[in-house]
């Protein structure tokens, strides 16, 4: 049985009281909310807080809210049971309450945030196991080594982003709302992700996510996320596919694509979604879109599942994705 390693829990009852934990106690000190996926990851010696700073008490991010003028927000404490549930949430944003209903099992989603999931660490086939098997190996550039076990050559690391929810909340252009030492903050998510496994977010030092907002989709706008996992009742994705059109008068005047669990962030697909914007989605747009999606997929060695499945899986579960939005059925 692995067993956590010695640390000091303290609970913040406010963002603020959060914020000044985090400033007196620095690298010492994570933040956790959920923790289904922290505590784990300690369990297996990737991170060895001294202190760990609970947010479940800061009720103040716990919400699902939605206006017909600014849209839908979420704070950062919001379960992912109560996204997958929301009413609201699935009528208007149906690919979120999808990605959020696919996580994990039922168990987990009820303690897992949605801020935990935007923010969970990067995965990789030599980085997620525990101690004794890196330290076997020599371990890996992520953690106490200099090389990747992936890319030798690499400079950075590879580790695959694993969110369902982030390639998701890209594709409707949502923007992540952060506070911290120099005050509060908003980053589009475009510009949240890295393409670096190791420092995989733009989230300066002692700053917390707190809300996430997404604008009002227009009128005809229909989404999906596909997800592929060896084992589905519960595994993390090792490919994800989400898309967001717009239709009006029956042909597609806008789309985005976002493959996940390809990269260490999830990777916008353009040259699939323009061969979807000016057709009625027939048969042959979406079978050009899932071509230009399987060509910007580059699978690696870093999680489960082999490469040429994986590649070839690009081309299918994008099919499938479009095909949902073009029969209407999107959730």
């Amino acid at each position: 049985m692995l067993r956590l390693p010695p640390f000091q829990y303290q609970a913040a009852r406010s963002v603020q009281e959060a914020i000044a934990l985090l400033a007196l106690h620095g690298s010492d000190a994570l933040v956790v909310s959920g923790g289904t996926d922290l505590y784990a990851n300690m369990k297996q010696r990737l991170f060895t807080p001294k202190v760990v700073v609970g947010l479940r008490h800061a009720s103040e991010l716990r919400f699902i809210r939605y206006d017909e003028q600014r849209g839908l927000e979420v704070g950062a404490l919001a379960t992912l049971t109560d996204i997958a549930d929301h009413v609201t949430v699935q009528r208007q944003y149906p690919a979120l309450a999808e990605a959020a209903s696919v996580i994990s099992t039922p168990q987990l989603r009820n303690m897992g945030t949605i801020g935990g999931n935007i923010c969970l660490d990067t995965r990789c086939n030599y980085y997620n196991q525990n101690l004794d098997w890196r330290q076997a190996l020599g371990y890996c550039m992520k953690k106490d080594g200099d090389i990747c076990r992936v890319a030798p050559k690499s400079p950075i690391c590879v580790a695959v982003n694993s969110s369902d929810t982030a390639p998701v909340l890209m594709a409707y252009r949502a923007t992540l709302h952060l506070a911290g030492p120099s005050g509060p903050r908003e980053v589009p998510i475009v510009d949240f992700f890295r393409n670096d496994g190791m420092r995989a977010w733009a989230k300066q030092p002692g700053e917390i996510l707190t809300s996430i907002t997404i604008p009002v989709p227009k009128l005809g706008t229909r989404s999906v996320y596909r997800k592929l996992r060896l084992r589905n009742s519960f595994d993390f994705p090792i490919l994800g596919v989400a898309a967001v059109i717009e239709m009006r008068d029956g042909v597609c005047a806008a789309a985005r694509v976002v493959l996940n669990a390809v990269a260490p962030k999830p990777v916008e697909a353009p040259l699939a979604a323009a061969a979807l914007v000016g057709t009625d989605l027939n048969a042959e747009a979406l079978d050009a879109a899932a071509e230009a999606a399987y060509a910007i997929g580059k699978p690696l060695d870093n999680t489960s599942g082999s490469i040429p499945y994986r590649k070839r899986m690009l081309r299918v579960f994008a099919r499938r994705a479009f095909e949902a939005c073009a029969s209407g059925q999107t959730a």
